[in-house]
């Protein structure tokens, strides 16, 4: 099921560049954060745009709804501009980026009660939103991916926050387990077992539910 949820739900921002290529990526890239941190707005208006996808579609599986996505989407950027002179040249871009992100996530759920009814990230694509992350020329492989992508996004509701954010950290963005636990701020052991009690929950929600079926 960990293979089906990562192939299905997570982008892969770099695919198809060589070695070569992602040695050019990053010296760009690293040349955009170096102007952004010197204040070129142009540069950090670059930022946003390369992360906004990613930022919103992980703060969308972490929060499970649309509005509480936007508003952390919105706060991590702010975030980000406010502490960009703190990031070091040659840290992990992405790495603090998830962390700020976690962070915004949690506060977020922590300031407003879940809602009723869940809407997932994967639903939404389903309904036509965001279809630039969702894609898929066959359609009877897009209904099956589909349908597993709603069992598994009301399975997700059920985990606690811990849970699901290293979940979402691990297999939905395919974050190794070292890095899961320090944008956690927790131990790898922590992070393993959170893991694994959220995969085992996942799949007894997906087996009685298709038991029901």
């Amino acid at each position: 099921m960990t293979a089906e949820v990562a192939e299905t739900l997570l982008m892969t921002d770099r695919s198809g560049l060589g070695e070569d290529a992602l040695t050019g990526v990053d010296a760009e890239f690293a040349r955009i954060v170096e102007r952004a941190r010197a204040g070129d707005v142009n540069a950090f208006e670059q930022l946003m745009v390369l992360h906004q996808r990613r930022v919103l579609a992980t703060a969308w599986r972490v929060l499970g709804n649309e509005a509480d996505a936007r508003d952390a989407a919105q706060e991590v950027f702010l975030r980000v501009f406010k502490h960009l002179g703190k990031f070091r040249l040659g840290e992990d871009f992405s790495g603090w980026l998830y962390r700020i992100n976690i962070n915004v996530c949690r506060d977020i759920h922590r300031k407003r009660e879940r809602r009723d009814k869940f809407s997932s990230f994967e639903e939404e694509c389903d309904r036509g939103m965001l279809d630039a992350l969702c894609s898929n020329h066959d359609v009877e492989a897009a209904a099956i991916r589909s349908q597993e992508q709603v069992i598994i996004a009301r399975a997700l509701d059920t985990l606690s926050q811990k849970e699901r954010a290293a979940l979402v950290l691990r297999d939905l963005e395919g974050l190794p387990t070292e890095e899961v636990a320090r944008i956690l701020g927790s131990s790898q052991t922590t992070v393993r077992s959170q893991i694994s009690s959220a995969r085992t929950k996942i799949k007894k929600y997906r087996d009685r539910l298709l038991k029901r079926g």
